[in-house]
C-alpha cells in the first residue's frame, strides 16, 4: 500500500559525470517516479569540470523533485555524500552512485524493508564483472585484512550504496565527522535494526572509475588507521623480534668464534643494522600517518564546502 507522506531521499554524488547523468535521469528518474514514497533526489557536484553543472542545473529547471548541490571545489566521493545526508529530509536516505552500477529498482526493496522497521541497509555486491580480476582480488583482500586487524568487523563487497532512516542518519551527522573518513564502514557499525541486501553490479553506462590505483591505496590506508591501532604497535613487536634476531646473531659469533677461532661479522652486522633501520623507517612512517590524520582534525577545516544548491534551503557548511 502506497504512503506518499513518506519521503526517501536519494543521493547521488557526482564527479564528471556528463557522460552518465544522462541516461541515469532516463533510468531513474521513473523508478523513483513509481515508489510507494514520495522523492526527493538531491544531486551533490562535487566539483566536476566537465559539463556535469550545466546538465544538473537543467534537470533542478524541469523537476522540483531533483535538488542540486553545488561544492565550490572537489572534496571527494565521502565528502559529497556527507552533504546529501546533512541536507537530506526524507524519512529515508538512499546513497548511490550516478554510472547506474547501483541498481535504482532497489529502492522498492529498500522501502519495504524500512516499513517493516529495518534501520539501516547494507548493499552486498554478489558480483561485479566490470571491475576486473585485480580490483576484485584488492578488494576482498582489504577487506580480510581490515576484519583481522580490528575490532570493527565489516561486510566483504559492501558498497558505498546503501539506506538509512532519520534516526542514524542523525548519528552521521553529529558524531562521525572525521576529517579522514570511511562512510560505508560507519554505516555498518553504528548498530540499530540492520539488514544486507544483495545486488550485481552492472557495467558502467558511461566514463570510467573516479578512483585510480594511487587512490585506492591511499584511501585502504587511510581505513586502516581510522579503524584500528594495531599499526601503531607494531613498534613494540617490532622491537621485540629485533631483540630476538639479535639474541640469535649474539649466539651465532659467539659460535663462529670458538668454531673457527675468529668470528667473521662484518656481512652479518651490515645486513643486521639495515634491517633494523628498515624496520625503525617503516614504525616511524607508520607513526606519522598516525600524526597527518590527528593533524587533519586538529585543523578542524570543513569537510566540504558548499559553492550553490538548486531547489533547496541554503544550509551552513560542514
Amino acid at each position: 500500500m502506497e504512503n506518499k507522506t513518506k519521503l526517501l531521499s536519494i543521493v547521488v554524488s557526482v564527479y564528471n559525470e556528463e557522460a552518465a547523468l544522462e541516461e541515469f535521469a532516463r533510468t531513474a528518474v521513473p523508478v523513483f517516479e513509481d515508489l510507494a514514497w514520495d522523492y526527493e533526489l538531491i544531486f551533490v557536484n562535487d566539483g566536476s569540470a566537465d559539463r556535469s553543472p550545466e546538465i544538473l542545473r537543467r534537470f533542478a529547471g524541469e523537476n522540483p523533485k531533483i535538488k542540486v548541490i553545488n561544492f565550490s571545489r572537489n572534496f571527494g566521493h565521502e565528502a559529497a555524500m556527507i552533504a546529501g545526508i546533512d541536507m537530506a529530509d526524507g524519512d529515508g536516505i538512499l546513497c548511490m552512485d550516478a554510472d547506474l552500477q547501483h541498481p535504482p529498482e532497489a529502492a522498492r526493496e529498500i522501502i519495504r524493508r524500512f516499513d517493516d522497521g529495518v534501520e539501516v541497509i547494507t548493499m552486498v555486491r554478489t558480483e561485479n564483472r566490470s571491475a576486473g580480476l585485480i580490483k576484485n582480488v584488492t578488494s576482498t583482500a582489504f577487506y580480510r585484512l581490515i576484519n583481522h586487524i580490528s575490532d570493527v568487523k565489516l561486510m566483504e563487497n559492501a558498497s558505498d550504496f546503501f539506506a538509512v532512516t532519520q534516526k542514524p542518519a542523525e548519528i552521521l551527522r553529529k558524531n562521525y565527522r572525521e576529517k579522514v573518513r570511511f562512510l560505508r564502514g560507519y554505516v555498518q557499525n553504528i548498530g540499530f535494526r540492520r539488514e544486507v541486501l544483495t545486488y550485481e553490479a552492472k557495467p558502467r553506462v558511461a566514463g570510467h572509475s573516479k578512483y585510480s590505483i594511487r587512490r585506492l591505496f591511499r584511501f585502504s590506508i587511510n581505513t586502516i588507521l581510522c579503524f584500528s591501532d594495531l599499526p601503531l604497535r607494531l613498534g613494540t613487536y617490532s622491537g621485540l623480534f629485533v631483540g630476538f634476531l639479535g639474541l640469535i646473531l649474539m649466539v651465532y659469533t659467539i659460535w663462529s668464534h670458538v668454531v673457527n677461532g675468529t668470528p667473521n661479522g662484518y656481512a652479518t652486522i651490515v645486513v643486521a643494522l639495515c634491517f633494523m633501520f628498515a624496520m625503525l623507517f617503516f614504525v616511524v612512517g607508520i607513526i606519522g600517518e598516525y600524526i597527518a590524520i590527528l593533524f587533519s582534525e586538529l585543523k578542524d577545516r570543513p569537510i566540504y564546502i558548499v559553492h550553490d544548491t538548486m531547489n533547496m534551503d541554503e544550509k551552513e557548511d560542514s
